[in-house]
Formats: structure tokens, sequence, C-alpha cells
């Protein structure tokens, strides 16, 4: 390809939106243009790269013997209203009705869709296993898409769903999908970590993710360097890494706190550190129960852990409603004489003694408390790891770190086999469900990532295997070496490589600046002074390297190039 022939639409200036280092360099380097809020254009470089990400998730996952469909991206309605995810899934799916007032979505994943293509043709245990995947369009409607194609609202996606009759064999296509991912990211330049994740609203049992350390990542995780140990932050468990200084309260007493109502002002106030003060969150669960929960001050509730201790969705009481039941204002409330349905309590106040609450009036706190006078109904794991917990596989200091998710697995289990009544006949002639998982890669986010954690202030430095072109002709004087140049663009596309010519009628210093943005891997750079001498410029993106090589000697040099990259 002659870059003077190419749509190459190459900018100086970052996009005014752009809050990440993969937005303004896809953008700039032209990979991507958006059209939209969340909704991106990928121009032929963006489309190069991404059809090569492609082409290494269907060999790995051809090689677990999966088979590839393609399930439509305008669904019905009543699938999803038979799962019950119609509903949960909210205002992230996008819903609309066709002309006979029927309701449809735009896919945002495709279980149930997948569920009764298996309903359809799986009946009998002669059938199983089945592995199918797509690589497929879907659609969110994120409340804030940001950061270019790391979180939009229209992107693509490998899904992939396997179909077993009995647990072990789930068991076995889990892990064949954990080792196609590994070795996914890694032939896409990534480093991963896989770590222990919420299924959500996905259901099932066992659940991980894989995920790129990267400043820029929404995700948090926890990670213990000493053992390995690492989970989403949503369902890390450790102990608390903080001791407590004894309480200089020694018995129950309600003291006035005029006007202070949060952790900080109310430890201020009464000269207390923060991990004394017990925090009382009212949560209302899906069918108007009221649970108190109870948690030290000096963390924060995990929703997604508190839903799973309930196994359904929970919301946080507003204002108002708080005010009405305990006739106290938000950050008075407590636990002492509590008229609610339950209060549960986080692990970490079990050791405290003598600590504070609210006194459910207005500019008053109870002193002095201690675990005999409140009515606990039980202790979970409800908070958030912080950085300096303890490790509890090794007792190790464990970490928060911002990460990407590239991938995730899950085992389903039975959750939509049962929901749609996709059942098969065993040996017995019993009639089971299906025991499904689902395994997903986000093919853009890989694109993303990549980015994030590849380049330098002046571009991208693409991993060989996914680049644009291997290869970038820079030509320094087409009137002088034209001749000379044709003949080594052609012996390399003689070759197998992916290569681009560089022949604008520009500066120098232009074209190697378009080079390093958009991240060639190698520049073979052609100049009148060098073809007089029989060599040519290579150079590397990744290290810096420069280094004459002689014209017969290219090829040879560039194939060991691409083998250490």
């Amino acid at each position: 390809m002659r870059w003077s022939n190419s749509f190459i639409p190459t900018r100086k200036e970052n996009p005014r939106e752009a809050e990440f280092v993969s937005h303004r360099y896809l953008v700039r380097g032209g990979f991507v243009e958006q059209h939209a809020s969340g909704v991106y254009t990928f121009l032929p470089l963006g489309r190069k790269v991404m059809l090569k990400i492609e082409k290494i998730i269907r060999e790995e996952m051809n090689r677990i013997g999966a088979q590839e469909v393609l399930l439509p991206a305008l669904t019905s309605a009543d699938v999803w209203k038979q799962t019950g995810r119609w509903e949960s899934f909210g205002n992230d799916m996008f819903k609309l009705k066709d002309r006979w007032d029927r309701d449809l979505a735009l896919a945002p994943t495709h279980e149930e869709i997948m569920t009764l293509l298996a309903k359809e043709h799986l009946k009998s245990y002669r059938d199983l296993p089945q592995i199918w995947y797509q690589i497929q369009t879907k659609f969110r409607d994120e409340p804030r898409p940001r950061g270019g194609i790391l979180r939009v609202r229209e992107f693509s996606m490998k899904d992939s769903y396997s179909f077993d009759a009995t647990w072990e064999g789930l068991d076995e296509s889990y892990e064949k999908h954990r080792e196609a991912y590994l070795n996914i990211f890694k032939r896409a330049g990534l480093n991963v970590i896989v770590v222990k994740a919420s299924s959500g609203l996905m259901g099932g049992s066992d659940s991980e993710e894989f995920m790129v350390l990267s400043g820029s990542g929404e995700d948090r995780i926890v990670h213990c360097k000493k053992c390995g140990y690492s989970a989403n932050v949503e369902v890390a468990a450790a102990r608390v890494g903080k001791e407590v200084v004894p309480s200089k309260f020694q018995r129950k007493e309600k003291v006035h706190t005029p006007s202070v109502r949060t952790v900080e002002e109310v430890a201020d106030f009464l000269g207390v550190e923060p991990a004394l003060i017990v925090k009382s969150l009212l949560y209302v669960t899906e069918d108007g129960r009221d649970v108190l929960v109870l948690i030290r001050g000096d963390y924060d509730v995990s929703e997604s852990k508190l839903a799973n201790v309930y196994g359904a969705n929970l919301h946080l009481a507003t204002g108002e409603y708080i005010t009405k039941k305990f006739n106290a204002e938000p950050g008075f409330i407590g636990p002492i004489d509590a008229e609610v349905d339950e209060i549960i309590a986080d692990e970490s106040i079990k050791n405290l003694n003598n600590f504070v609450v609210g006194g459910n009036r207005n500019d008053y706190h109870i002193v002095g408390v201690n675990l005999e006078d409140i009515k606990i109904t039980r202790f979970v794991d409800i908070r958030e790891v912080k950085d300096g917990d303890i490790c509890l596989e090794c007792g190790g200091e464990l970490s928060l770190e911002n990460a990407i998710e590239v991938g995730h697995i899950f085992k389903l289990g039975t959750k939509y086999s049962v929901s749609l009544e996709a059942y098969f006949t065993d040996k017995n002639g019993e009639k089971k469900p299906i025991i499904m998982g689902s395994y997903g890669i986000g093919v853009g986010r890989i694109m993303a990532a990549n980015v994030e954690v590849n380049h330098d202030e002046k571009g991208i430095i693409w991993p060989y295997s996914i680049a644009p072109f291997e290869v970038n002709i820079i030509e320094i004087d087409p009137k002088k070496t034209q001749e000379e140049t044709q003949a080594i663009y052609k012996e390399l596309k003689g070759k197998g490589f992916d290569v681009i010519w560089d022949d604008r009628e520009l500066s120098a210093g232009a074209k190697f600046k378009d080079a390093e943005l958009v991240g060639f891997p190698v520049n073979v750079v052609v100049s009148p002074k060098k073809i007089g001498s029989g060599t040519v410029e290579l150079q590397i993106r990744k290290t810096g390297e420069k280094f004459d090589v002689k014209k017969e000697e290219l090829v040879s040099k560039i194939r060991s190039v691409r083998k250490e990259l």
C-alpha cells in the first residue's frame, strides 16, 4: 500500500474531549473518528488492527474446538422478559418498537439468544458438549461514554457459550476458555492479571476477569504481590489492616454533636479515630424490607457484595425515607432500638469496643457502645478492601490498582436453560437442563488497552502482531530513489510482509512524526546517501534502535526483528 493512495487522516492536535491516551492517539493517528457520543467509525488503519485481533481470537477459539456463528443484533423482547433481564438491564438496554408496536431490543449480550438456539437443536446427551462463538456488535446505552473506544455504546465483542451435560464438563469448558484467553492476550501484546470477579447481571457461580493494569482503567483490583492473589474490588476479601486505638469512652451515653454528621466530622468533634465510628446505612430490598447495614467508619460498603448476600438488588434509602422512619436525618441514625427488619454488620466491627453510633436524634450520637447493645442478625463481609489490608491467602499486604477489563468468563450453570426450558435427555432417559458457560472479550478494548500501555510522548507503539502495518518504508527523497524503493517494497511484499510505503512529497520530519504517531513496529528509511552505499536504515519503534542494513540482508533482518518483537 502506498501512503499517497491511502486514507490515513493524521492530526496534530488532540481532540478536545479526550481524557485518555488511547483516545488521543487513536483519533490523531487516523484510526477512529467519533460519530456520536459513544459511537465511533473505524477508519482503514483502525479496521486493520481490529481484523488482526479478530484473527488471533478466531485461531485460539477454533483451537479449543469452538464453532463460529453469527446471531442477530436486533432481538425480540419476549426472550429477555422470560429471563427477567428486560427489567434488570434497566436503561442500559436499547429498547425500541417495530411498526406493529412489538417490543425489540438491540442486544447488549447474547445469552438468551444463544440458549434458544441450543434449546432447538441440543436434545440429547449425544449432542453435548458444544462451544459456539461469534464476533458481533453489541449495544449498551452507557450513561457516561468516555475514554474513546474504552467505554462506548456500540462495540465489537467476541462472546462464546459452552453447553455441557455435567458440571465436570462445564469445568473443562471453562478451563479451555481460560487457557485460550491467556493465549489471545499474550499474542495481542497484553500482560493480563486474572482476578476473581462478580457475576452481576450475568448470574451463575464462578467468574473471572482478565485485567490490564493501567492508570486510566475504570476498574479497581486488589492485588497481593507476595502470593499473587488478585480480585476485583467488588468481591475481594481481606483482613483489616489497621489496628484500632482503644476508645477513650468507657460508658455508654448520648452526647450532643451539633451539626456534625460525616464520619470525619464526628471523629474530629469527639477526638477519636474514624475507625471507632460505626456507620449506619439504611438499604431497602426489592421486596420492601428495611436492612440497616453497619460498617467501620474508615471503610465503605461494597454494594455488589451486599447484593450477593441477599441474592437481589438493594438500594440505598432516600434521605426523605430515612427521616420519616427514624425521625432523624441521615448522619444521625444508629442501630440501638432501630425498628428495621434486619441489622447486618460487616466483620470489621467484630473486635470493636466502646465505639460511636448515631443517636437516632438530630445532633446526637451515642458513645461507648458495644456489640451486646445491638441486635445484630449476622456478620458478613460487605466492605470494600483498602490499600494496606491483609491478604487472607498469605498474610501479605494488599494494594489497589486501576485496571482495564479486556475479558470476562462465567460459569452460568442452569440459570438460562431453566428460564428458557433448554433441556436435554441424559443416558438414563431423564430430562435435565443444559449446563452453560459464557465467555466475553472486548475486541475494541484490546485495541485501546494496547495503546494505554504501549505508547510514549510521540505516539503509539503497536505490538508486531496487531500493528496496522508491520513495516513502514520512509522514502526521504522520492524523486531520487523511487526505483530502488519500489524494488524494496515489492521484495518485502513478496516475502509476505504487511508493508506501507510512505511516498508522499512531504519533509522527512513530517514523515517521521507520522510514523511515530501511528506506531509502526519497523521503519525502513530509504535515502539517496544510504542507497548509494547499498544500505538502508532500520528503525525499531519499541526500542528506538537505529542501524544500517545491507539491502540484500534486509528481509532476513526484519524476520529476525519480528521474531524478537
